[in-house]
């Protein structure tokens, strides 16, 4: 693919927000120079940028007035920098020799081009699986790529498992000290389509993040019995693009950790619990723990160790339970977990001071203990599971 003499004329916040969107998915550190770089393709739908480092590929379209068709490449994040700073004013390129010669007001910028010869083939669309609202994907895939692991040497655990069946969605992620589990409807093309998919847990979540519409986003994995084959999770919505290289890897299987059953459980207003945490996480030595001890009526948390000070505070909640608990978490998991239960108050379960615990969104009832004492775990779209961390003595 040779460089060609490209010319056109755009709006600045069309272009600034084509390429911002396009660049951010570029990486800083490559291995092949030409992987930096931004494609620009001018043609009768105006323009086309695009960007692709073998993991993730992203394309938008804006409209432009086009002189001359054709394409180039020039670096993506600078490009992206200097559109970010011009004035609102139209934006023109055009390309003289090995140079893309970029003007806006009275700015100018000469960006040596990128030769196209050693760029990758930027991978298809698979066919669309199904549609989702903009907003519930952000909020599921927000809630659930909290618990991704971030150990790459550990891939199985960096990504998010998609699990779909007709018009049920099950998204799960873990990193073994925490798992989150967000069940959803969706609108696919095919009320057979079956498939369980793993989709990096960073670019799923920098997607959802970008959304910028109202309109129905479509999830591309292929249809009939060619779901998934292409290896490619696909999102298009409006005049943009992206597909992500799946991880071929086995999630483990989460189904076995989820308790049925509460010895004991709590309710507490996670604004004024979320501050308190943060408080009494002050004198905790390198985030190793926060305690809470659950009683009728109230909950004290309290953190320290031997060189850093006490802290303690005290909280009122509801709790219901044969015998007061007391429990410690790492204050940081607990803070992630209870900053996406999308209600006013938690709702903890618990088996065991030594077992992991359940946070869910408060139901508008809670659960009544069964005959034997214990209480069912309540009917939740989102589950936020959580190891305890041992406590000392």
């Amino acid at each position: 693919m040779e460089s060609q003499a490209v010319s056109f004329r755009v709006v600045r916040d069309d272009l600034a927000h084509a390429v911002a969107w396009v660049a951010r998915s570029l990486p800083t550190k490559v291995t092949q120079p030409v992987l930096r770089a931004m494609l620009i393709t001018a043609d009768d739908n105006g323009l086309e940028f695009a960007g692709f480092d073998y993991e993730v590929s992203t394309k938008v379209r804006v409209a432009a007035e086009i002189g001359d068709q054709g394409r180039i490449a020039v670096a993506g994040k600078l490009i992206a920098e200097i559109v970010s700073n011009l004035p609102n004013k139209p934006v023109e390129l055009r390309v003289e020799g090995s140079k893309a010669l970029l003007s806006c007001g009275s700015s100018r910028f000469e960006l040596p081009l990128i030769p196209l010869d050693d760029y990758p083939q930027i991978p298809a669309l698979p066919e669309v699986t199904g549609t989702i609202d903009p907003q519930l994907f952000n909020e599921a895939v927000t809630q659930v790529a909290t618990a991704a692991g971030k150990d790459d040497t550990l891939p199985m655990l960096t990504g998010v498992h998609m699990e779909i069946s007709g018009n049920q969605v099950k998204l799960a992620a873990t990193d073994r000290f925490r798992l989150a589990l967000r069940t959803f409807e969706w609108d696919p093309v095919s009320r057979e389509v079956q498939a369980k998919l793993l989709v990096p847990a960073k670019t799923l979540l920098e997607n959802a993040r970008s959304l910028d519409t109202n309109n129905p986003v479509e999830i591309a994995v292929g249809t009939g019995e060619q779901i998934g084959a292409a290896g490619l999770f696909g999102i298009h919505t409006d005049s943009r693009e992206t597909t992500a290289r799946m991880l071929d890897a086995d999630f483990p299987n989460i189904q076995p950790l989820l308790p049925k059953t509460h010895t004991s459980i709590a309710s507490v207003e996670i604004a004024p619990l979320q501050e308190a945490i943060r408080r009494v996480s002050l004198v905790t030595e390198r985030n190793a723990q926060i305690r809470m001890q659950f009683s009728d009526g109230e909950l004290i948390l309290s953190a320290g160790g031997m060189d850093s000070g006490h802290a303690e505070e005290r909280l009122p909640c509801a709790f219901s339970g044969k015998d007061e608990l007391v429990i410690a978490f790492n204050p940081g998991y607990l803070r992630d977990g209870l900053g996406v239960v999308n209600t006013s108050r938690v709702v903890f379960g618990f088996t065991e001071p030594s077992r992991p615990a359940i946070l869910v969104p408060e139901p508008a009832e809670l659960p009544e203990a069964d005959a034997d004492g214990t209480f069912p775990t309540p009917e939740t779209e989102f589950t936020y599971l959580l190891m305890p961390v041992r406590l000392p003595g």
